[in-house]
């Protein structure tokens, strides 16, 4: 009789399914940068950006059915001052960059993607993470 699991590469392995927490932190904050990334050139274009979402509700005949829906994604920029300031969050928590200030101003709206593009370099390189850290603990407490 042949067997043809003789034949295959066979190992003991458990499985690492935990990721580094400050990894972890800094990828949902990179993402969270992208997105901001798209409503921004959406901004631009004078629209509004938006996001498909699925949803629970009720129809006519008393059925809980699943629907498509669109969710708005707000910016982390707001004129005022004859500016832009540019706010990092961390869901809904502001980040205090460098432990006091919790914008960054520029004078046009086109200069805020230069805003986010150094905040994804400093969430790259790690510059952030005591600000999610602090950010993350007022959350707990």
């Amino acid at each position: 009789m042949v067997s043809h699991l003789a034949k295959l590469n066979l190992k003991t392995v458990e499985r690492n399914t935990q990721k580094d927490p400050v990894l972890a932190r800094r990828d949902k904050l990179l993402a969270a940068i992208d997105e901001q990334g798209k409503v921004l050139a959406a901004a631009l274009e004078g629209k509004e950006y938006t996001v498909a979402v699925k949803r629970w509700n009720t129809n006519e005949a008393g059925e809980r059915v699943r629907v498509d829906g669109e969710k708005r994604v707000r910016g982390w920029f707001f004129e005022q001052d004859n500016g832009y300031y540019v706010q990092c969050r961390y869901g809904s928590r502001l980040l205090n960059i460098y432990g006091k200030n919790n914008a960054v101003f520029v004078d046009r709206l086109a200069d805020v993607a230069g805003v986010f593009e150094a905040l994804k370099k400093a969430a790259e390189t790690g510059e952030l993470d005591k600000a999610i850290l602090l950010a993350t603990k007022a959350r707990s407490s």
